[in-house]
């Protein structure tokens, strides 16, 4: 009541006073400097005591953590995987530049910071905090939020967010059911609203942030590197600082026990992208890494096929234009063009090259095969033909061990982390001391059975599987030739092929069941199906993805001829 001035954020006059003792608005939750002048007459007679407060909100719990919530949680995971990409040679502009301005916005288009709150809202836990950090360097802004810099240290991570009581009260409420102020008000949010931030979110913001600067990191390459634990993800918050403590419904947040999905990942990129209401995205030209042409001499290298096949995959790009500019930029919320999974369209182009080539129907391949090893007993100059019976046989025995180390790491994986967990704090004594027997239980029978430690995980690498043209057993096929499964007419070079079956006749309505054909291994050829396979370890997706855009390049490619034949039977029927 002795406060009259006008709110600099909303000019109303409706103010209250935080525990520190400084005046805050009602309306759109705007601290001031002000402080209250309070009249002590138990101290002394006539005379006047002005308690000055910082205002700042409890750093000190009773077990030696700091209030903390979850998007600040979700802030340093940001910033644990944005450093670790740096360290693996993407441009640091990435993490303060891209990545942090995706962040900054997706936290004011969420209404949880940089924003102006509606007059008359309650106080939510679920409201950013204040970040103590870069306070000096940036203006004030209309906001809970000062500066929220994926560049702060962890030290940096105490926060000035001193409300009112009723967020004392909200706090000491929650705090019982988590280490954060808003676990449970986060987990208790409607169901139904969009883009609640979760943990493979924050891989969906590394790969946005990669793909507006065009790095050379697949979505499937970056998942990998997830698994394989060069990216942190798994167990992440064994990095939070020691303050924050994490407890009961935080571990729903932030603990993960489940590899990370492609599809999951980039729909909820595109979520996001249009959420974010980004403009379009940066053009992926022919001299892009994520261009299908320059992705399909990787694909080549790594499945051990020979080189002239590149010509044949830029042929068919650019017969159905899926090389254009249009086609592979990304324009968020553009729901007439079809989004682009660059990985897999590439290796589904590589596909539909070895069925025009080879026809992969269990039976003419082999044909093939025989008749090159036959005149590569007579060849003596260039190159060795290409027989797809020895690729294969090479492919396969390395395909298999590969798969076969991947199934044992991942039966191996430890779910549970180092760093002991607890839901409530009460047990806290008791999940310390089993942890701590645990460890030494694991210990003595480790020397007892004389186990080997793990070895340090191997570097990141682009490629799993390498071939190099200097061995002697024949086992690389880069320098192979297709003289043997080639005619030239007219000048040009064409397949002695003639014929080629479609995967499917009539695509499916992919809005409606999510795929465009369906796959069982089954119904198709072994041939056929091992190719996929190959690509599907290369690229850690399940075949029918693969299957999906060999249908749809095929439905391009012969596109006047399904016309004339779905036409010429609807006419028959009639």
């Amino acid at each position: 009541r002795d406060f009259n001035e006008r709110c600099a954020q909303c000019s109303e006059v409706n103010w209250g006073l935080t525990d520190g003792g400084r005046y805050y608005c009602r309306s759109c939750h705007n601290v001031t400097e002000r402080t209250r002048e309070v009249v002590n007459t138990d101290f002394m007679t006539n005379s006047r005591v002005q308690t000055i407060s910082k205002g700042l909100r409890k750093q000190e719990k009773t077990d030696g953590g700091c209030e903390w919530y979850v998007c600040e949680g979700f802030q340093l995971v940001l910033k644990k995987q944005a450093e670790a990409l740096e360290s693996l040679g993407v441009c640091p502009q990435m993490k303060d530049e891209i990545l942090c301005n995706f962040w900054r916005c997706y936290l004011q288009k969420s209404k949880q910071a940089y924003c102006n709150r509606p007059a008359g809202e309650t106080v939510k836990a679920l409201s950013v905090c204040e970040s103590s950090t870069d306070v000096d360097s940036e203006p004030e802004r209309p906001s809970l939020v000062h500066s929220l810099s994926l560049s702060e240290s962890e030290g940096d991570l105490q926060t000035d967010c001193s409300f009112a009581s009723s967020m004392s009260k909200v706090s000491e409420s929650t705090s019982v059911y988590s280490g954060s102020v808003d676990g449970s008000l986060y987990l208790m949010k409607n169901q139904k609203e969009k883009l609640r931030m979760t943990m493979p979110m924050t891989l969906s913001f590394c790969y946005m942030a990669l793909l507006w600067l065009r790095e050379p990191i697949t979505l499937s390459e970056l998942l990998r590197f997830v698994v394989e634990g060069h990216i942190p993800y798994l167990n992440i918050f064994q990095h939070f600082p020691e303050k924050m403590k994490l407890c009961g419904l935080d571990l729903k947040i932030f603990c993960v026990e489940s590899w990370p999905v492609y599809e999951e990942v980039h729909n909820k990129m595109l979520e996001l992208a249009a959420f974010l209401e980004l403009p379009r995205f940066p053009d992926i030209t022919d001299s892009c890494f994520l261009h299908p042409d320059m992705l399909c001499i990787k694909y080549l290298m790594e499945a051990n096929l020979p080189d002239e096949l590149h010509n044949w995959t830029c042929r068919v790009v650019k017969k159905i234009g899926i090389g254009e500019v249009d086609f592979l930029t990304l324009v968020p919320g553009n729901k007439s063009t079809r989004k682009v999974k660059y990985d897999i369209l590439a290796a589904a182009v590589i596909v539909v090259v070895l069925k025009l080539l080879f026809l992969l129907d269990d039976h003419y391949e082999w044909l093939l095969s025989d008749f090159a090893e036959e005149r590569n007993k007579n060849n003596k100059e260039g190159g060795p033909y290409f027989e797809l019976k020895k690729w294969y046989e090479v492919v396969k025995h390395s395909l298999d061990v590969e798969q076969k180390k991947l199934d044992e790491e991942r039966a191996k994986y430890v779910w549970r982390c180092e760093k002991p967990l607890f839901y409530s704090v009460k047990n806290k004594s008791k999940v310390l001391k089993r942890r701590q027997i645990v460890v030494n239980l694991q210990n003595q029978f480790g020397k007892l059975s004389g186990s080997v430690r793990r070895a340090e995980k191997p570097n990141p690498s682009s490629f799993q599987l390498s071939w190099s043209e200097e061995n002697t057993d024949g086992s690389c096929f880069h320098g192979h030739n297709l003289k043997g499964i080639l005619q030239e007419k007219s000048g040009l070079l064409k397949a002695m092929n003639p014929d080629y079956w479609l995967c499917t006749v009539k695509l499916c309505n992919e809005k409606l069941c999510g795929h465009l054909a369906h796959y069982r291994e089954v119904d198709f050829p072994q041939s056929y199906h091992f190719v996929l396979r190959l690509f599907s370890f290369l690229l850690r997706i399940p075949p029918s993805y693969i299957h999906d855009e060999v249908c749809m390049i095929e439905h391009k490619l012969f596109n006047k001829k399904l016309y004339k034949k779905l036409k010429y039977n609807t006419v028959l029927r009639k």
